[in-house]
């Protein structure tokens, strides 16, 4: 009976109560309630671990602590990797040595012994030129013989062959020992001994493990002496960011949504409404039942969907936390 039809033996109280339960049903149907869905919260744990063995030597965060990024969560003992890398230090700064001495000239005062010889040969050339022109004056005067010109002609040609003798040998003292196949070889050993080094460097590095985002150190797996295998998990940790809303919406409703939708939840206990945003929505169905999809078994097909809590929310949440979520969030 709508409110427009009015019954002409019903009394005017009536018509009053009447009106006032149209008008209530009026506002009730105006009011749009958002669906609800159960969820909860959903923690994904990294697993922090060392490609190094070694024994435990330090665990600097318990569980339950909350750590930053950066943070060293624990150690191994640095042996034998710290030998190792001596070792490696010391055939790197042997393999600089080699090369830098292949390099360079013959040491400095062999360098000065010869510049002497080269001066004091000069010398003697310049002296047997000047001996040599007297000798040839004299000839064309007839006041010596011709041997006394030829021997000065042979003193002065061996004077300049031995300055010509002396610049040789300086010329090749200051060349480096080395030829260049050999300076080559020895570049690629300084450059092989360099890159185990880094190598060693690397390995010792991976000795001690720090936590990659800010977050809650859940468990830890050994104590500090114990021994640990390489890969071996030695801490799970809970970021912050990787809490998130886990919810299951019905197929009639999947559509609807899509990531970057804003969703609200509340717990038991929750003071606050949690605000989070979608930015999963499962490809196909869970729980699908093994009959033909008739319309009644279509409404028992759901979707997983997952949301983003507020960063600055996210660490309050505990995994496995039973949540209401409703769509529509701010």
């Amino acid at each position: 009976m709508s409110c427009a039809d009015r019954p002409p033996a019903l009394p005017a109280a009536g018509w009053r109560f009447l009106a006032a339960g149209c008008a209530g049903l009026a506002v009730a149907c105006g009011q749009h309630t958002p669906p609800t869905f159960q969820g909860y919260v959903e923690g994904e744990y990294l697993y922090l671990a060392s490609p190094q063995t070694g024994y435990l030597k330090t665990l600097d965060a318990t569980r339950g602590t909350r750590v930053r990024a950066g943070q060293q969560v624990f150690t191994l003992t640095e042996d034998p990797d710290a030998q190792a890398l001596s070792e490696a230090e010391a055939r790197a700064g042997a393999a600089a040595e080699r090369l830098r001495n292949l390099a360079e000239a013959r040491r400095a005062p062999e360098i000065a012994a010869l510049e002497a010889q080269v001066r004091s040969a000069e010398a003697a050339l310049r002296l047997a030129e000047t001996q040599l022109a007297q000798q040839e004056a004299l000839a064309r005067r007839n006041f010596i013989s011709q041997a006394r010109l030829d021997e000065a002609r042979s003193t002065r040609d061996r004077s300049a062959a031995q300055l010509d003798s002396a610049r040789q040998q300086l010329a090749a003292y200051r060349i480096p020992l080395g030829r260049a196949a050999e300076l080559r070889a020895a570049e690629a050993e300084r450059d092989a001994a360099a890159a185990v080094v880094e190598q060693q460097r690397w390995r010792l590095r991976q000795k001690t493990i720090a936590a990659p985002a800010d977050g809650e150190l859940a468990e830890t797996y050994y104590q500090p002496g114990e021994w640990v295998a390489a890969g071996a998990p030695v801490a799970s940790l809970l970021p912050d960011e990787r809490r998130r809303l886990r919810f299951y919406v019905p197929e009639t409703l999947v559509a609807q949504l899509r990531p970057g939708m804003a969703v609200e939840a509340s717990c038991d206990g929750c003071t606050q409404v949690i605000r989070a945003t979608i930015d999963f929505v499962a490809p196909q169905a869970e729980y699908t039942p093994p009959v033909i999809y008739n319309r009644g078994s279509r409404e028992k097909l759901v979707f997983r969907v997952e949301a983003a809590a507020d960063r600055q929310q996210a660490a309050s949440l505990r995994p496995g936390l039973p949540v209401d979520v409703r769509l529509g969030g701010n």
